[in-house]
Order: structure tokens, then C-alpha cells, then sequence
């Protein structure tokens, strides 16, 4: 296939993606199959997932985003992909990648997501019978392919280091985002900001599990924005955790500010628990900008309006872009240069 072909059936599979979130009652038995599966993929979850991946594959994004490498290889590479399953379609950007070069592509699933992304690209299959033979799976050990990329926990990442050393590779860790305030911010910002923190139960490397906020800060505004999440009382999964983090940290004495679904927890670590979010105070910009640096390979976004510190907007961490690479790792240039 041409380039121009792998495009034109992206575009059409963005529309299906589309036609799924505005006909959502004419896919309800392959909800119900997913959320049976995993219960943190419910069908606001994927419903997300799904719109932001419909918006991105449009023929103008994805023919600018291919043009800037040379994809004129003459044969194809077979790449293993070793996708994590803590969102819906949290792989789909390295398929994407890999399949739109002209790669093939060899799938290991994560035991949380074996249905979404295979229905998914069963479907690119039937808009474009020529990627048929471009899309394996693998339930077993990988074996005959060229390159890897693989994202898992850093105690995952340890052994695929170890596992797939001799292979080219990109190899992801565990990371977490996190949100600067000032105090100045708007009722509109704090209601962004919650969805950073929100979306997809917290559980993504883009999802925002602390927060810094200056002496003195008045928690009770981000408190009023959280409140339009309120519906997560009812998610039995979340509350569990809510519910078990909270008995944990009463048994410790350890001060807690509570929304009745959210516990704010004063700490200096950067990834927290489902239903916590950490916060620490800090003194002046500059400081924090050099403390966070510090932490620049666990840290996916940093979200806010303090411009020397953050470069996500409030709102704008589960909306990632075509350009917009996991860990920094232009994946794109990775599998160009095979």
C-alpha cells in the first residue's frame, strides 16, 4: 500500500470511531462486552477515548504529521508492540505509528483491554483488507520481529529491558502528571483541572495525581469544581479504593482535607492512589520549576498557566495530539529510522 492509501483508511476508521460515539446505542453489545471485562472501562471511558481518537485522524492532521519523515523504505519492518491496558486504547498511537510507516505490526494485549483494541483494528482490517497481513497477535512469548516497543511499570520496564536488550526498542516506565497553581485561577480553570484529574479514574500516565499550590492556598474552589464528578459515588471500583485509602489513612492519623469521593493528602511524592490526590506547598516559581525538573523522567505533563513551569493547559492532558509522543520518545522517528 502507498501512503496515501494507509491515510485515506485511518481517516475512514476515525469516522467509525466517530459514528460510535454519536450512535452509541448500535455498539451497546460491544460496551457491555468491555466494560464485563474490566470495569474501569466503562462506556464514558471509551466513549472518551474514542471521540478524542475520531477528532485526530482527519486526512489534513495525519498527512502534515507523516510528512515531516521520509516513509519510502523499501520492505517492511515487523514491529512487537507491548500494549499496557490501563486506559481504552492507550496503545493505539504506537499502531498508529507503525502501521501508517508501512511496518508491520505484532500485538501483545494486556490482560485488561484483549477486546477494545482488536475490535478496533478488526475493523481497520475490513475498511482496508491490505492491512491484513500488516496485523498479527501474539498470546505467548514474542518471537520474529525486528523491533519493540513496550510499555509497562517500571518493574515491567525492568524486564523488557532485560528481555528485548538485543532488539532496537523504546521502553516506557510508569510516569504521572502534575498541576502548578497559583491561586489566580478561574472557576473555568479549576473545572479543567478536575477533568486532568478525572478522566479515566486517574489512572493514566497523562492523568494529574498532584498538585503544587502556594502558602495559604484555599482548597475550597477546587473542591466546588470537583464536585461535577460527584457521579463517581457510584462507580464501585473507584469507591472501593476511595473507601480502603481512607480507612488507611485515618488508621494512620494522617490529616486528610475530604469531598466525600476525593481525599487530598499533603505529600511529597508524585503518583497517588485512585480516589487521593497529592498536593505540596511551595514558595516561589522558581524553586518549584528546579524541583520539578528534578523529576523530569517520571513526570508526563505539567499542567497550569505559570508558563515557565507548565506546558499543558488545564483540560488538556487526556486530548493529547499526533505530535504529542509518550515520555518525549518521538516513536515516529524511532520506527523511520529501522
Amino acid at each position: 500500500m502507498q501512503l496515501n492509501q494507509r491515510i485515506s483508511a485511518f481517516v475512514k476508521l476515525g469516522q467509525f470511531m466517530g459514528k460510535m460515539t454519536t450512535h452509541p446505542d448500535e455498539f451497546s453489545a460491544d460496551f457491555d462486552r468491555i466494560y464485563a471485562h474490566n470495569k474501569w472501562f466503562g462506556k464514558d471511558q471509551v466513549l472518551h477515548a474514542l471521540s478524542q481518537w475520531s477528532v485526530q485522524l482527519n486526512h489534513d492532521d495525519l498527512t502534515e504529521w507523516t510528512a515531516q519523515y521520509a516513509m519510502n523504505m523499501t520492505h517492511s519492518k515487523t514491529i512487537a508492540l507491548v500494549l499496557a491496558g490501563n486506559l481504552p486504547l492507550v496503545g493505539f498511537h504506537d499502531i498508529l505509528t507503525a502501521l501508517i510507516s508501512g511496518h508491520r505490526i505484532l500485538c501483545k494485549t494486556s490482560s485488561k483491554d484483549p477486546i477494545l483494541t482488536r475490535l478496533i483494528l478488526d475493523m481497520l482490517a475490513q475498511i482496508e483488507p491490505g492491512f491484513v497481513p500488516f496485523i498479527d497477535w501474539s498470546d505467548g512469548p514474542l518471537a520474529n520481529f525486528d523491533a519493540v516497543i513496550a510499555t509497562g511499570s517500571n518493574n515491567s520496564a525492568f524486564y523488557f529491558e532485560q528481555y528485548f536488550k538485543n532488539y532496537p526498542n523504546i521502553i516506557r516506565k510508569s510516569r504521572t502528571s502534575v498541576a502548578v497553581l497559583t491561586g489566580q485561577e478561574t472557576p473555568e480553570d479549576l473545572n479543567k483541572l478536575t477533568r486532568d484529574v478525572f478522566t479515566y479514574f486517574g489512572l493514566g500516565c497523562r492523568s494529574v495525581s498532584k498538585i503544587y499550590v502556594p502558602e495559604g492556598y484555599d482548597f475550597q474552589p477546587f473542591f466546588g469544581a470537583a464536585y461535577t464528578h460527584k457521579d463517581l459515588v457510584n462507580h464501585d471500583k473507584y469507591m472501593n479504593n476511595y473507601d480502603y485509602n481512607k480507612a488507611v489513612y485515618l488508621m494512620g492519623q494522617i490529616p486528610l482535607l475530604d469531598n466525600e469521593f476525593l481525599l487530598l493528602k499533603e505529600d511529597p511524592q508524585l503518583s497517588s492512589p485512585i480516589a487521593v490526590l497529592f498536593y505540596e506547598y511551595y514558595d516561589n516559581l522558581e524553586t518549584l520549576s528546579k524541583k520539578i525538573s528534578n523529576f523530569s523522567d517520571e513526570i508526563q505533563c505539567v499542567v497550569g498557566q505559570a508558563s515557565e513551569i507548565c506546558s499543558v493547559d488545564f483540560g488538556q492532558t487526556q486530548c493529547p495530539g499526533l505530535w504529542d509522543y509518550a515520555d518525549g520518545i518521538n516513536s515516529m522517528n524511532f520506527v523511520n529510522s529501522l
